[in-house]
């Protein structure tokens, strides 16, 4: 028989954490943008949350421009760029799109920052203006001539002034760095209790229990990283490379945070030593679309709604998501109705009923921690102030947490476990209680 080598399967991950440590990284509130040969009529840059003493500054270099048409004359103030709050840019939006020959730079809505109105090749136009409207805006680069594409190197610097200091934070994410390393306290804390749990249990430590201890680690890890970049880009402006270690660790957190719910919902190290065929593919399918999934991720969070495929990426992101979600509760529907099968072969109903009541729990709790997280916190943060957004990671760590709980608690390594127990009373009512359960069944598949 086939044992699951788990080494095998992490082997190749530490390959991606090198090429994730290469992919040039830009997330902060000073950003350098190329863009080249673009002609769409707006470009949207970046989204900013502005307090009583805003200020935005932009610094664009390497411009030039080419005609996709022949015989048109250029206009150079007919491009620029242009600052707008939320519900003025969805008008503008609008408007474009039912109105080829609407201009954003002529318009009420929009207020301009930069207009290249003595465009010359290789010259450095530098644009700025004062926020004092507490708001929240998107930097727009407008083009009112699409027939020409444009090339160009952007330099945007948004900050607020707090005290006379820059603050690059968005005023919604203040409160980010020290939320982070709260939450970064807690899972040391929480690794530090599993490390005392695993060591007066140590006979009934097995493998599952050693990687739940992993996932702490790299879930601490992230949380600290988080904290540090969110630091670093409210003083500076820039993560200071702290967003490289945030992927990183947040890479592998993701992998093994669906790696443990497979294991657990399969049983492995637990109810058995080993993996069924149908169980290692769903590992095998799981943990490559995880890999893609995060590598996604980078790609959406580096590159920004300036990219033209960037609705495109973010779609993939949900579709994969998704995917990976679905996919996961295939292993705990099959391991409950191995246990009610079980049941009815070996004659202990106790100790199956008890197996069989916490796997049902641990599939409810997965259901709503993944439908919490992935639709209802998107779904509040959709309705949220833009001061209020960072309540958006809260609920989302706070689900996390709660979840994490629920599964270290009840699968550690205790003689309390339902796994460990063989309890030989009541066997008659547990039989009883197990054939009602039968015929009123929601998880066959």
């Amino acid at each position: 028989m086939n044992h699951f080598n788990l080494s095998k399967t992490f082997y190749p991950l530490l390959l991606l954490f090198f090429l994730l440590s290469n992919i040039p990284l830009s997330i902060s509130e000073i950003k350098n943008t190329w863009i080249l040969d673009d002609y769409r009529s707006m470009i949207l840059f970046e989204n900013f949350g502005f307090g009583k003493h805003g200020h935005i500054s932009i610094w664009v270099t390497n411009v030039s421009w080419m005609s996709r048409v022949e015989n048109v004359e250029f206009n150079p103030s007919s491009m620029g760029f242009f600052i707008a709050d939320v519900p003025s840019f969805r008008k503008i939006w609008n408007k474009s799109l039912h109105d080829k020959t609407y201009c954003v730079l002529s318009r009420k809505h929009a207020e301009i920052v930069l207009r290249f109105d003595h465009l010359e090749p290789d010259s450095t136009y530098r644009g700025s203006t004062d926020i004092d409207e507490p708001n929240e805006y998107n930097l727009v680069f407008g083009n009112c001539r699409p027939e020409f594409k444009v090339s160009m190197h952007v330099h945007t610097e948004m900050y607020n002034l707090k005290e006379g200091e820059k603050d690059f934070l968005s005023a919604g994410k203040a409160p980010l760095p020290k939320l982070y390393f709260s939450l970064f306290l807690i899972y040391a804390a929480f690794f530090i209790v599993w490390v005392i749990a695993c060591k007066n249990q140590r006979p009934r430590v097995e493998k599952i229990h050693l990687i739940m201890g992993a996932l702490l680690i790299c879930k601490c890890l992230k949380m600290i990283c988080a904290s540090e970049d969110a630091i670093y880009v409210q003083k500076t402006g820039t993560p200071h490379g702290w967003d490289v270690a945030f992927y990183a660790f947040g890479f592998f957190k993701g992998i093994m945070l669906f790696t443990v719910i497979i294991l657990i919902g399969t049983g492995w190290s637990i109810l058995k030593p080993y993996l069924q065929e149908r169980e290692k593919q769903v590992l095998k399918v799981v943990i490559p679309l995880q890999v893609l999934e995060n590598i996604v991720y980078v790609i959406i969070n580096e590159t920004g709604p300036v990219t033209r495929d960037w609705l495109t990426w973010n779609q993939l992101f949900l579709l994969i998501d998704i995917a990976c979600c679905c996919v996961v509760f295939f292993p705990i529907i099959w391991s409950i109705r191995s246990l009610k099968e079980a049941s009815k072969r070996d004659g202990k109903a106790v100790k199956n009923l008890e197996k069989l009541t916490l796997f049902k729990q641990f599939y409810i709790v997965v259901i709503v921690y993944l439908y919490f997280t992935r639709i209802v916190v998107s779904a509040i943060g959709a309705f949220l102030n833009y001061r209020f957004v960072w309540l958006v990671p809260v609920l989302e760590e706070g689900a996390s947490l709660v979840f994490y709980v629920f599964i270290f608690y009840n699968f550690q390594p205790t003689e309390t476990n339902p796994y460990l127990v063989i309890d030989d009373e009541e066997e008659e009512n547990a039989a009883a209680q197990m054939e009602e359960d039968d015929d009123d069944d929601p998880f066959e598949l």
